[in-house]
């Protein structure tokens, strides 16, 4: 759901004069009719956000707005959102253009009641962008963007119109100067090597979104740069580093700079770390059985979890203010995900109590939402506990670091063959895999994890309760 923009009043001085009633007495009366020209604020859209940074706006000035109406497209701490506006007029002033990055509360924009209104409203956001405004426009990057090691899988598009390719100028472009496109489809854009000039969109106000340039890409409409390459271009090509600019300092992204908020709060807090050696056979036997029919090894991780912290609760208990905790009534798993540019924890809600099939979809759907950065503030910032898996790197343990309002985070590494000995001495293989959880010692004590780990060890050594 798309958030709403906040506005205030700034009164104007435009007034009517009211004609005298035939038969009354006394002077005619003057009306004074006060014209409604609203600041619109950046918006809060979540509550570690202090700033936010404007992808695009999806109105041009001038624009007459409804309300509910999307208006412009934000860049929080976490993700992309598109934001509403709480009132009906017109966008009369942009006081912040996309790329520009402005404080929670700020103004960015002047929405006027009526058109009469309009010019006023400029006159006022240029009058008062000096101070008020106090945009901090960033500056353009000149390195490349690191693809992400692993390919982002779409996301489901909620459009039931069918995407058009031409070669006229986009309807949400000004004069062909820019084109108006979520960051994902231009992410997609590049990878697909489509032109998004030539790609009409379906979006809100004409937006490119990621199943028009998918429809393109089908059509074969290809970027200029990858149609005709020069006779020189191969060599070029060859030996093109499509990576950093060694040397250079690069500022950090709206989502990184919340990270790093985050990590450095995390230091806070009284840590501690206790490991655990768990056996997988039964639940890679249990994967592979049930894999065809799109459960996921994350959600059977995140569900064999969640059934342990039920019989453990005070592990899935959260302190915020040093002076009491509390013991969460839902089990809420948050799992870190590396996203381009940054680290995002989606977060299965319940998953104590949905089944594993459920859950599998509902993983893969908070995926593709968060490479898309789509997710709403409660599919990320609601999780009791985190898992933080880096098995599939091959990375055998590790240490991860708590999350500022959680308890305990666990960090869960690969699965790999071991030669052990049995009860009776003798020796042979499993599969084994190390756990590490990491615990707010305010709240948790050292037993309370070694028996969390012992219950979360019986459950993946005979997963039987999982496909229930």
């Amino acid at each position: 759901m798309a958030h709403i923009l906040q506005s205030s009043f700034l009164p104007s001085t435009s007034c009517l004069r009211r004609t005298p009633i035939p038969g009354s007495k006394g002077k005619p009366q003057s009306l004074q009719v006060k014209a409604k020209i609203r600041e619109i604020f950046m918006p809060a859209l979540s509550s570690t956000m202090t700033e936010g940074k404007i992808v695009s706006w999806m109105k041009s000035e001038g624009d007459k707005l409804s309300k509910g109406e999307s208006v412009v497209v934000v860049e929080s701490d976490k993700a992309d959102m598109d934001v509403e506006s709480f009132h009906e007029g017109y966008l009369a002033a942009i006081m912040v253009e996309e790329g520009g990055v402005a404080p929670v509360g700020s103004a960015i924009a002047l929405l006027a009641e009526t058109e009469d209104e309009i010019a006023e409203a400029k006159a006022k956001s240029q009058s008062s962008s000096s101070g008020s405004a106090q945009v901090v426009e960033e500056k353009p990057e000149k390195k490349e963007e690191v693809a992400p090691a692993v390919p982002a899988a779409a996301p489901t598009i909620l459009s039931t119109k069918t995407a058009a390719v031409g070669s006229a100028v986009h309807p949400a472009s000004e004069g062909g100067k820019r084109i108006v496109a979520s960051p994902y489809s231009k992410k997609l854009a590049k990878e697909l090597k489509v032109d998004l000039g030539a790609v009409v969109g379906t979006g809100p106000m004409g937006r490119i979104v990621a199943k028009d340039v998918e429809a393109a890409a089908a059509a074969g409409v290809v970027a200029a740069s990858e149609q005709a390459p020069l006779p020189s271009s191969p060599a070029k090509a060859a030996t093109a580093a499509p990576g950093v600019e060694l040397g250079t300092v690069v500022p950090f992204t709206t989502m990184q700079g919340a990270v790093s908020r985050n990590m450095v709060e995390s230091l806070s807090v009284p840590t501690f770390r206790v490991g655990y050696t768990i056996t997988t056979n039964a639940l890679d036997a249990l994967y592979k059985k049930i894999k065809s029919k799109g459960v996921t090894m994350t959600a059977l991780l995140a569900k064999a979890t969640a059934l342990a912290l039920v019989q453990h609760p005070v592990v899935n208990s959260s302190c915020r203010d040093g002076n009491s905790f509390t013991y969460n009534s839902s089990v809420n798993i948050a799992v870190a995900v590396a996203i381009d540019g940054g680290l995002i924890t989606p977060v299965l809600q319940d998953a104590d109590k949905v089944d594993i099939y459920t859950l599998s979809r509902k993983w893969k759907e908070l995926v593709d939402k968060a490479r898309a950065k789509q997710l709403q503030p409660h599919e990320y910032n609601t999780g009791t506990f985190t898992l933080s898996n880096l098995g599939m790197f091959g990375v055998d343990r590790f240490d991860a670091i708590l999350p500022p309002g959680t308890g305990a985070i666990m960090a869960v590494g690969a699965s790999q063959p071991t030669v052990v000995a049995s009860k009776d001495g003798r020796i042979g293989m499993q599969n084994q895999m190390q756990v590490n959880v990491t615990a707010d010692h305010r709240v948790i004590y050292g037993a309370d994890l070694a028996s969390f780990l012992q219950t979360l060890a019986k459950i993946i050594e005979d997963p039987k309760d999982l496909t229930f």
